[in-house]
């Protein structure tokens, strides 16, 4: 009777149940990172479509604009070299700068914010880069359509048209009345249209995400064998 008693294994339901939290939790991580995996893919995949298909018109452009998200399009206007905002905290190659957004109003009266690339960064915090001006004749651009939600959050520095020091801050989608997308500047009627660094693509790879699924399922697995070792030892 006392072997009996000995044998048997102390807390035994509250082990086994915190193997079948663990287990749960492992498989929901699982799950989780799968999805995040396939969502990620189907992502990459509609930019890749998208970034190869020919240029189309701005005014070819219905709503939701966005179903043309990352697709090259072209349109004719002109720059405001008054109405510049410096996107903060952009690298190239490991130097610090910024992306220079300049406000455009196209041929159909369409006013919104065209990303010209990245420049580097003044020599002091308080030094502005150096920007050169836009032309302030009409002219044709090509770029990359973009969602406004895509423009980071909050409030950005800005520069007024020649360049000379920063003033109040401006915030680039509640301060002036644009429209709900943004260009992405490639090329240009003019050569100086062309940016030095153009805004970069995203990451177009899968991730780790798969893989970290798989991690989680060893996980899982891990505690099943684990709680198995425990039993037998009793």
């Amino acid at each position: 009777m006392t072997s009996e008693v000995k044998s048997k294994e102390p807390w035994a339901l509250f082990k086994t149940f915190v193997a079948l939290l663990l287990i749960l939790l492992c498989a929901w991580a699982a799950q989780w990172q799968y999805h995040r995996g396939v969502d990620r893919h189907a992502r990459n995949a509609v930019i890749e479509h998208r970034i190869s298909k020919s240029a189309i018109d701005l005014t070819q452009l219905k709503s939701p604009f966005a179903d043309y998200e990352w697709q090259t399009i072209s349109t004719s206007g002109t720059f405001d070299n008054n109405k510049q905002i410096l996107l903060r905290n952009r690298y190239n190659e490991g130097k610090y700068g910024y992306e220079v957004l300049t406000l455009f109003t196209s041929e159909d009266n369409k006013k919104f914010w065209v990303d010209r690339g990245w420049v580097e960064a003044g020599a002091t915090a308080t030094t502005p880069p150096d920007v050169a001006p836009m032309p302030t004749s009409t002219v044709s651009i090509t770029g990359r359509l973009r969602l406004d939600s895509s423009l980071p959050r909050g409030s950005f520095f800005a520069l007024p048209g020649k360049g000379q020091g920063l003033v109040s801050e401006l915030n680039a989608q509640s301060q002036l009345n644009t429209e709900k997308f943004y260009i992405d500047l490639l090329s240009g009627s003019e050569s100086s249209l062309t940016p030095a660094v153009t805004a970069q693509l995203p990451e177009l790879s899968d991730g780790p995400h798969m893989a970290y699924a798989l991690q989680w399922i060893f996980f899982g697995g891990l505690v099943i064998y684990g709680r198995i070792l425990i039993r037998r030892s009793r």
